[in-house]
């Protein structure tokens, strides 16, 4: 059964499930995008004050939509004090916080000049207003306008520029374009724009600069499909030298929001966590207690504990489990899904790790409190997982453990949900328990029917799904079979001498004739019995 097992692994289906994934990747608990931008933040970040300039919105009066055809004139002009001031005033109107006239910018021709602007090598203040406008467009649902403009290239060469202020306000561009959609991050990789931008993350010239430009790290390691991890590689590393050095709280939790879209998928990106040792971090961040590490930081464990078994070892080893525990009874719903989804990857590992589970104080019972019907559904369905993986890959003191926390009950509290791979893994669990309870001598049979179970797997015979009514009745023809059945109705046929059988009626005596009005099966008929 072992063998059959890890060959399941393997092959990435769930054990008992041949449909699913035993350990589930991050695309089967995805969030909606919306709710994903509020907890990870946005994707994109207009700029509406750096480095103690804030853009007066009063000041728009300079430069109304009506006036940007004056405007072009200065930025067209070879005077140095006319352009600054032109693209000074165009950068202001683009930075008001609503409705910002980005198309009346575009109109009039002004973005392939913001983008010859930031090529003047000699001149950091137009280089600078020059990306700061690109920047508040890229922010809007314009940024093709951007990259078709060509400006990325640039970009991307100005991350060396000698001025930390145009270093930093070309990296935030960059990242407003990256977060726009896998393509255009694409083509700032392809563009080079990797390593230069780490070079400023791991040298610094100031905290606002680290910020931006790990945020747009961040965005250049997210996004479906997943960059090339051939290109995206050094990543792994600048995310550890943060995670391990860095004291700037905001730095640490956009890195570890990097470190998580970058460990959601193959096995051979989770190696590249354990092998930079980020590990002893991300328990160190869940273990803090502040919502805004612990989420990227559950999260990236969770996808961690996906892999492989050593490299899940790595995280029991380290002393995740008595961690996350309270975090099991947080406050926010998205922290207790991610905890249970991040110990049902662990309950589908090896023996040994599953024993560490259920060993861990408090954590047993803290998992099944989730499983409740009066916990978000979001969460109880994740709880399930543990528990069904508990049961069907754990040992037999680790199922009896189960037994012994009442386990049963909110199991068969599962068994009217409407999701059918929870109504499967459920039952998947119930009859491992009775399974493994049965061997143990202790009647799990009856803590299932006093649970209402029985009447519920009844109900389930009749389910539309296949796979749910083949369980059903197996579990109830395996453990529950005849118990109902009336005596008389258990009593088998008795042949006798003229060829019919008598059927145990009152009265009627084996080998006595029959009545003509009973059928005679020796004689053929001369039409066929129609059965109704």
């Amino acid at each position: 059964i072992h063998c059959i097992m890890d060959a399941r692994r393997r092959l990435g289906l769930k054990k008992g499930v041949n449909t699913d994934d035993s350990r589930r990747r991050r695309g089967e608990t995805t969030i909606q995008l919306r709710k994903q931008q509020k907890e990870e933040g946005l994707a994109k970040r207009r700029n509406i004050m750096i480095n103690n300039f804030v853009a007066d919105q009063s000041s728009t009066s300079e430069a109304p939509p009506s006036k940007f055809s004056d405007l072009m004139i200065k930025l067209n002009s070879n005077d140095l004090t006319a352009m600054l001031e032109g693209i000074r005033a165009f950068r202001k109107a683009l930075s008001v916080e609503s409705n910002p006239p980005v198309q009346e910018c575009i109109d009039v021709g002004a973005v392939p000049i913001f983008v010859q602007f930031l090529q003047l090598e000699h001149n950091t203040d137009i280089q600078f207003e020059a990306a700061w406008a690109l920047t508040n467009i890229a922010s809007t649902e314009r940024t093709q306008v951007v990259v078709d403009s060509g400006a990325i290239t640039h970009l991307v060469k100005q991350l060396m520029s000698g001025d930390a202020n145009v270093r930093e306000q070309c990296a935030w561009c960059l990242g407003n374009v990256a977060g726009d959609c896998a393509s255009y991050r694409d083509i700032i990789l392809t563009c080079g724009g990797l390593e230069p931008l780490i070079k400023n993350v791991l040298n610094p010239e100031n905290v606002s600069l680290l910020r931006n430009c790990v945020w747009t790290l961040s965005n250049l390691c997210r996004g479906k499909p997943q960059p090339d991890l051939r290109v995206i590689q050094p990543a792994f590393e600048a995310i550890s030298v943060l995670l391990n050095n860095c004291g700037d709280q905001q730095t640490i939790v956009d890195a570890c929001w990097a470190l998580s879209y970058l460990s959601d998928g193959t096995n051979e990106r989770i190696q590249q966590c354990v092998e930079f040792n980020v590990v002893p971090q991300l328990i160190q961040m869940i273990a803090s207690g502040q919502t805004q590490a612990v989420v990227p930081a559950l999260r990236t464990l969770g996808n961690i504990v996906s892999g492989e078994d050593h490299q899940t070892q790595v995280v029991v080893d380290g002393g995740a489990l008595p961690v996350v525990v309270p975090l099991l009874s947080h406050s926010k719903k998205n922290i207790r899904k991610e905890a249970c989804w991040m110990l049902s990857n662990i309950a589908a590992g090896n023996k040994s790790q599953v024993n560490s589970l259920v060993n861990t104080p408090s954590l047993l019972s803290q998992v099944l409190l989730q499983t409740s019907s009066s916990t978000e559904w979001d969460v109880r369905k994740e709880a399930a997982w543990v528990i069904s993986n508990i049961a069907t890959g754990g040992s037999k003191s680790n199922v009896l453990k189960l037994i012994e926390n009442n386990a049963i009950e909110p199991l068969c509290d599962l068994l009217d949900v409407a999701e059918v791979r929870i109504l499967l893994v459920s039952m998947e669990a119930l009859e491992s328990i009775l399974r493994h309870g049965e061997a143990a001598k202790i009647d799990c049979a009856v803590l299932i029917d006093e649970s209402e179970g029985v009447d519920k797997l009844e109900l389930l015979q009749e389910h539309e799904n296949e796979d749910v009514y083949n369980r059903a009745v197996k579990i109830l023809e395996t453990y529950f079979g005849g118990e109902e059945d009336d005596e008389s109705e258990n009593l088998a046929p008795q042949s006798s001498t003229s060829n019919s059988f008598a059927f145990g009626f009152s009265g009627q005596t084996a080998g006595t004739e029959m009545p003509k009005s009973t059928f005679d099966f020796s004689a053929t008929p001369n039409a066929p019995i129609s059965f109704l």
